[in-house]
């Protein structure tokens, strides 16, 4: 394990204080950290929004992130389990759990999983969501990454609360469901870049992300601009001449009157 990225991400985390807090990238700096520290092959994250219902907030892979989407409208899964029970949930080997969640079990394998660790969100009695760690082979996982994990996910809850403190007793429903909000236009803008640039879901999350860390604006902002043709782009360059490091972008996107057709 990468000991300075480890304590980079713990300040990442604890960083709720700066200007323009946008919680939907410190949602994500959570699931794409727990990935590049931890013996897993993808995270996703869920969390409850006014009602107490859970949604997908965050995903390191498409492939997570429609993994838990299914498990919402099942209605069964691990990291349901874990929301609801407040304690973590380990699955070794989903093979052997069909007859326990019949149709989460195959769908999670044909996507390429083969095990679970689910860990709470919360603080004392109150649970506030799930972060989600899934491997592609089958077995069971470090305990020294099960410890992390969970650190990570209750460093990001106090810091979550924290923020809400700093704020109204009733912000953190009110955050919860902004990130809610903007997450159903960053998913629109995915798709829409997707398409226009023949890009798979992950590509253009990452351009949306990288673009909008390079100018200082919030994900939701800009995803919202390009939705309703406020922000369209002309240029688009995928850097491939460096290997990605924790953090930093993968491409170029260059503002302008309009978007760049298909090749």
């Amino acid at each position: 394990m990468d000991g300075q990225l480890l304590s980079d991400t713990f300040v990442e985390l604890t960083d709720t204080m700066v200007a323009g807090f946008d919680v939907i990238d410190f949602l994500h700096v959570l699931t794409d950290r727990s990935v590049q520290l931890l013996d897993v092959s993808a995270a996703g994250l869920l969390l409850a929004d006014p009602r107490g219902e859970l949604r997908v907030v965050a995903a390191s892979s498409e492939a997570a992130r429609l993994l838990e989407l299914f498990q919402l409208q099942s209605d069964q899964g691990p990291c349901l389990q874990c929301f609801r029970s407040g304690h973590p949930v380990h699955v070794a080997d989903l093979g052997a759990e069909a007859t326990r969640w019949p149709r989460f079990a195959p769908a999670a394998r044909k996507a390429g999983f083969a095990a679970v660790q689910a860990l709470p969100m919360r603080l004392r009695e109150q649970v506030i969501g799930a972060l989600n760690l899934f491997r592609a082979a089958p077995g069971g996982f470090d305990p020294a990454d099960i410890r992390v994990g969970q650190a990570l996910a209750d460093v990001a809850t106090i810091s979550l609360l924290h923020e809400r403190s700093m704020r109204h007793s009733d912000a953190l429903n009110e955050q919860l469901q902004t990130a809610l909000n903007s997450r159903v236009l960053i998913e629109q803008a995915k798709g829409k870049l997707a398409e226009r640039l023949s890009l798979d879901m992950d590509q253009a999350f990452n351009l949306l992300r990288d673009f909008a860390r390079n100018r200082n604006l919030r994900l939701s902002d800009l995803a919202r601009s390009f939705v309703d043709g406020t922000e369209t782009f002309t240029e688009l360059t995928m850097s491939r001449s460096r290997p990605r490091l924790p953090g930093a972008g993968q491409a170029r996107l260059q503002p302008g009157p309009g978007l760049a057709p298909k090749p």
